[in-house]
């Protein structure tokens, strides 16, 4: 198991804010002490300008290099994110990369990236991480790419990135009434979506799922790239899901069990149960 990692990412923060530091900090330590797993710590790859330029506007680029004022209300300009949101995307680049020789990866970073759009840092998210990793193995590597998010917040940024793009899919499992308010029905011709309600029972959610993942095979994708958001857990704080830790692990087996090559990337969870949540994905999908 690869697990990708930079400290750098821990050296941000709002106070009060959710997406805050421990998440990080405190599942590096629950996986550096834990003995089930074998990990291989790995650091993010160098990303050039080319690969950001797949997904984001230039002049979007040029903003969040030197932002002026905060993107919104959830999304500060903290000093230094635009290398932060540089290195996260460069962990699932890496993550990708292990993928593609054979390895189950992970990257542990942050911030999310699923709700930045082409133009907008929003919802704590200001690069794009696994939609341009997911365009670069369409674009670069004439690959067939599904990205499978099952964070309980709909990726609208990774939708808009894909949207109508050849080879490459879009299917994503969110709660529904819940920010950012999209995701309701299916978008252009390959981007999938399946609102649930709040409150869903948990056997309902894993039907559901299940189902998504058929749905993402039938579709014959080359590569998968997974954004791990955990907080349809039942203790998060931003949604109202009934999901336990032990989902996560029966999830990350159904999705080893589609035999294709995947990798998967932090987005959201924000319950002190992070570190356990995120170390049952990682055994349910270890070889």
């Amino acid at each position: 198991m690869y697990v990708i990692a930079d400290k750098r990412c821990l050296d941000y923060n709002a106070p009060g804010h959710p997406e805050r530091p421990s998440r990080v900090e405190d599942t590096l330590k629950r996986l550096r002490l834990q003995d089930e797993l074998e990990i291989e710590w790995e650091s993010p790859v160098p990303v050039a300008d080319e690969l950001l330029e797949l997904g984001h506007a230039a002049d979007y680029l040029a903003r969040l290099r030197n932002p002026a004022r905060d993107f919104d209300g959830d999304t500060p300009a903290y000093a230094g994110i635009f290398d932060h949101a540089r290195r996260a995307v460069g962990g699932t680049m890496k993550a990708q990369e292990a993928a593609l020789q054979g390895h189950r990866a992970f990257s542990l970073s942050r911030p999310p990236g699923h709700h930045a759009t082409s133009d907008r840092a929003m919802g704590f998210c200001y690069l794009s991480s696994v939609g341009l990793s997911a365009l670069h193995a369409a674009v670069n590597l004439d690959k067939r790419v599904a990205v499978f998010d099952f964070d309980v917040h709909h990726g609208n940024g990774t939708e808009s990135l894909l949207l109508d793009r050849r080879d490459l899919a879009f299917f994503s499992v969110h709660q529904h009434p819940c920010y950012p308010g999209t995701g309701a029905t299916d978008s252009g011709n390959n981007c999938f979506n399946y609102p649930v309600p709040p409150r869903t029972p948990r056997n309902e959610y894993r039907k559901l799922l299940e189902s998504v993942l058929r749905d993402l095979k039938r579709w014959k994708p080359d590569l998968i790239a997974v954004s791990a958001g955990f907080d349809a857990y039942v203790h998060d704080p931003l949604a109202q899901e009934l999901l336990e830790v032990e989902d996560f692990r029966w999830l990350g087996e159904k999705l080893a069990d589609l035999g294709v090559p995947f990798y998967s990337s932090l987005e959201g969870g924000y319950s002190s149960r992070l570190p356990d949540l995120i170390m049952a994905w990682l055994t349910g999908i270890d070889d």
